[in-house]
């Protein structure tokens, strides 16, 4: 079987019964869309899903997925890049626990020494660490199994904040949707971040996360459990150009200064003041992808103020500055 011509990269997806579903399906939405919107027609992607067998493989979704070759089939092509996903175990004791099959680990320590490139998603890097890929390296997995994996290999630098690392031809992606950023990101490595951002408008996605940004953006913090936060919320986002102090919070909330303090402990780990900034810094974020507005104006939307306060909050939030982002991420449609 070839692996395509000399300008389609070949990208081998690890199947193996219990597998999550979304870590699967999908990169190669992702890579499908290359074909459409990269400018060099040649440049494209073959996603091929690898397993022991050519059975059927039962996620764990519950949906069945058939493989297109075997893990020799596999070994026999020129494999650009390996894509190892997950699998988890939810246990009443210890919680949710990755799993990595010997046998499933074997075969990914054979396919990444015949790849370019090897990626994780989300615990995916529990099989990449068990292969002893990962040794001596930093890694990310998915928040939820971070300590396991630091724990079972106290050689590798766990870093359970990003949304991947990149350590050479070793990624490592977070969290299960994450797969999608970590496609991107290989794509706009291998065509650049031009081509990247159109397959991310198809994808109704933004291609605004570097790897060094945290797994939680403000609009997917943890969901609140009363009605009071949540009510806060929706404020703090429809009224970002306001004071916003927590005074003004407390009062809007009916509540004392010290009791909206704990509310927001307790709820959203974190205090007002710097629930505030982070939503500013979103919304801040999304301006500079979107617009052409001037930082002045960006700062004064967002409730910043002055420009200085806005590249002091990126610097704490992004470890970048507002310039420098929308250098990065900002592409005239």
């Amino acid at each position: 079987m070839s692996g395509g011509s000399a300008t389609e990269r070949l990208v081998v997806i690890v199947l193996f019964e219990g597998v999550d579903l979304l870590d699967v399906t999908g990169p190669p939405e992702v890579f499908a869309l290359v074909r459409r919107e990269a400018k060099d027609p040649d440049a494209t992607y073959r996603v091929l899903l690898a397993a022991e067998t050519p059975d059927p493989v039962t996620t764990s979704a519950g949906v069945r997925v058939l493989p297109d070759v075997t893990f020799d089939d596999a070994a026999r092509l020129g494999i650009d890049t390996l894509l190892v996903p997950g699998s988890v175990e939810a246990d009443a004791e210890r919680g949710v626990r990755a799993l990595a099959e010997p046998a499933v680990v074997d075969r990914v320590r054979t396919l990444a020494g015949r790849a370019r490139r090897v990626a994780s998603v989300c615990v995916g890097a529990h099989l990449l660490a068990a292969a002893g890929l990962l040794d001596g390296k930093r890694a990310t997995t998915h928040w939820s199994t971070a300590r396991q994996l630091a724990d079972e290999h106290p050689e590798i630098d766990v870093d359970p904040d990003p949304i991947f690392i990149r350590e050479g031809d070793i990624w490592t992606g977070a969290g299960i949707s994450s797969c999608l950023d970590l496609s991107l990101a290989l794509v706009a490595d291998d065509l650049g971040e031009p081509t990247a951002l159109r397959v991310a408008r198809q994808l109704v996605m933004y291609l605004k996360r570097p790897s060094g940004q945290s797994q939680f953006s403000v609009p997917l913090a943890q969901a609140s459990t009363t009605r009071r936060v949540e009510d806060l919320r929706q404020h703090i986002t429809r009224s970002l150009g306001g004071p916003l102090t927590v005074a003004e919070l407390a009062a809007h909330a009916h509540v004392s200064e010290r009791q909206l303090t704990r509310i927001f402990k307790s709820e959203l780990g974190t205090t007002p003041s710097a629930y505030v900034e982070s939503a500013r810094v979103e919304r801040a974020r999304q301006r500079l992808e979107s617009t052409d507005d001037t930082l002045d104006r960006i700062a004064s939307t967002c409730g910043f103020g002055t420009t200085d306060t806005l590249v002091r909050a990126f610097r704490r939030q992004l470890d970048t500055t507002p310039t420098a982002y929308r250098h990065r991420f900002r592409v005239s449609v």
